[in-house]
């Protein structure tokens, strides 16, 4: 017999990606924040000095406060604030110009467009698909995925919406999964009996599917697995079969063994001399109480062994 394939080949075919993330230009913000401060500060005491000095002074003054007021404001633009587990994908003139991931008040180029990425580690339930299994089957399942942005340029920059990107992957890859193995199987990988290798698989098979949109995934688990309503009780009755079957075997076996035992012991003991037909008759009636579902009624012989 051939020994079952465990690791089947995953075969997906991503687009490889164009951009990789790299650290963004900051500074502490809180420095900057009182510059910014000073700045405005001194633009409104440049106005109220020209106002007290009137004439030129005035003019001179006007101007002097309000430009030192349009520099503090733009310094204070740059302020962007990033909280833990969280990143800022920067952007500028529509070129990607890096990544900030340190927390607390940070600062940044004033004229780049700040996208808050969350980092955190995050949990997707898929909805119960109905899929047909590798006999044909049709079964219900669903999977947990929890996973986590590795690369923040890529899940913005690679794919429309990671967070929807990766539910559609994680249900294409529990789909693809299911329909691989059977449900139920003795001699092959199955479903029900495999959950470690398959939930391994399919962990493999989703890093495959979401690596280009920058995102890991920390483990795979599938929640539910069932044949699906209307072929249920049939599957039932048919495991209740096999189960039947098992234990048959085994009590036939155990019952052809206990009267080998029975008989070479008489061998042994010259308990009793009994011809072929004697033994014949000996081991059908040992095979039928031992066999048999119900107790065995015994009937009392008070004539000759051979009647």
């Amino acid at each position: 017999m051939t020994e079952p394939n465990m690791n089947p080949a995953v075969d997906v075919r991503m687009p490889r990606p164009k951009i990789s993330e790299r650290p963004g230009r900051d500074l502490g913000g809180w420095p900057m924040l009182g510059v910014a401060l000073a700045l405005i500060v001194l633009g409104a005491a440049a106005i109220a000095v020209g106002a007290v000095a009137g004439g030129a002074g005035l003019v001179g003054g006007l101007v002097a406060g309000v430009l030192l007021i349009i520099a503090g404001a733009v310094l204070a633009a740059g302020l962007t604030p990033v909280a833990p587990n969280e990143a800022r994908v920067l952007q500028v003139l529509g070129r990607y110009a890096g990544t900030v991931r340190t927390d607390g008040l940070r600062w940044v180029n004033p004229i780049t467009e700040r996208r808050r990425v969350s980092t955190r580690i995050r949990n997707h339930e898929t909805g119960h698909a109905k899929v047909n299994d590798l006999d044909g089957n049709p079964i219900e399942i669903s999977a947990v995925v929890v996973w986590q942005v590795e690369d923040t340029a890529r899940a913005v920059f690679e794919v429309d919406d990671f967070v929807e990107f990766v539910a559609f992957q994680t249900e294409a890859a529990v789909r693809h999964i299911a329909g691989s193995f059977p449900y139920d199987a003795a001699d092959r990988i199955s479903l029900r009996d495999n959950a470690d290798e398959i939930t391994a698989m399919l962990s493999r098979e989703l890093s495959l599917r979401v690596e280009s949109a920058g995102v890991t995934i920390v483990e795979s688990r599938i929640t539910r697995l069932a044949y699906a309503p209307e072929i249920a009780q049939a599957m039932l009755r048919r495991q209740q079969a096999g189960a039947v079957v098992a234990a048959r075997q085994r009590i036939v076996e155990g019952a052809v063994g206990m009267v080998q035992l029975a008989l070479a012991r008489l061998d042994e003991q010259n308990v009793v001399d009994l011809d072929e037909e004697r033994k014949a008759a000996m081991v059908s009636n040992l095979l039928v109480v031992l066999c048999a579902d119900r107790d065995a009624q015994p009937v009392v012989n008070t004539g000759t062994l051979y009647q």
